[in-house]
């Protein structure tokens, strides 16, 4: 039999993430709607489940981010049932800007009742304001950036950039409130936290990369196993534990060090990468429960 996943205790919240969280809480009697960005590869393992308590009964949109390196099949069955909780979702991939422009539309669409109600009053020209949520590295930077058309907000490639609020302008009549990516203070299980991890929203320094990218071999047989052989170009055998699988994929690449030894860490870095960059192919780690 295969070994199972080696268990990783992962958990990550920086002391800026508490402050964060209680900026967030400050703020959200300012805003009209919440806009939740999740990773379409992960939605459930990236939706901040205090962001339910923090939100209330604020009008919601839902952002599947990077939809074009999900599977379009399982983000069908997301959108689907985001649609069945009674949310609003838009889908977008940030980096190449497909969706982003029908985002104004789109929380407008959430915001039809509050915009009937400004009109009532005599309020039509009144700006709507959004807060912009979402864990850390999950493209919330780039969004801003592509919506506002220029570069509004900060956007990097690792967790944890953007620090402070920022009150963004996209058009006359439409504000966004940037904040800062915040995890939660306990992952309620290791697949939550490793997801997160796969997806580069962990900080990599904290984390047992070789761990780490030998259990992404192990999901990705499971899930995807022509992802592999694609790839690396090797069949993954079923008796093979995940650091079996990565010692394969190195031989492939040629990664040996002195003595013939495989080189895991690079080999670690090279897997890890080349998923967070979709070139393993459209993987989603998560379909919704039912």
């Amino acid at each position: 039999m295969p070994d199972m996943n080696e268990k990783m205790n992962i958990q990550w919240f920086p002391g800026h993430m508490t402050k964060a969280q209680r900026m967030i809480e400050e703020n959200m009697k300012l805003v009209d709607a919440v806009c939740e960005i999740i990773d379409a590869r992960i939605p459930y393992s990236s939706r901040n489940p205090d962001i339910d308590r923090l939100a209330g009964s604020k009008p919601r949109l839902v952002i599947l981010n990077r939809v074009d390196q999900a599977d379009p099949e399982v983000t069908s069955l997301w959108r689907n049932f985001f649609k069945s909780q009674g949310l609003f979702v838009l889908e977008t991939d940030c980096k190449s800007g497909k969706g982003v422009s029908a985002f104004p539309e789109a929380i407008r669409l959430v915001l039809k009742d509050k915009i009937e109600a400004l009109a009532a009053k005599g309020q039509a020209t009144r700006a709507l304001r959004a807060m912009i949520l979402g864990i850390p590295n999950v493209g919330k930077s780039t969004f801003i950036n592509r919506v506002a058309k220029r570069k509004a907000a900060k956007a990097s490639d690792k967790p944890g950039v953007t620090r402070g609020k920022q009150w963004i302008t996209i058009d006359s009549g439409l504000e966004l409130l940037d904040t800062p990516g915040i995890l939660w203070p306990r992952f309620d299980s290791q697949e939550v936290g490793e997801n997160l991890a796969f997806t580069g929203a962990i900080r990599d320094e904290i984390i047992d990369r070789e761990t780490l990218a030998s259990n992404l071999m192990l999901k990705l047989r499971e899930l995807y196993p022509q992802s592999i052989e694609q790839r690396y170009k090797f069949t993954a055998d079923a008796n093979s534990n995940g650091f079996e699988l990565l010692e394969e994929a190195a031989k492939k690449r040629g990664f040996i060090v002195s003595k013939g030894e495989c080189d895991l860490g690079r080999m670690s870095v090279v897997l890890l990468d080349e998923f967070r960059d979709g070139r393993l192919g459209r993987i989603s780690l998560e379909k919704p429960r039912v």
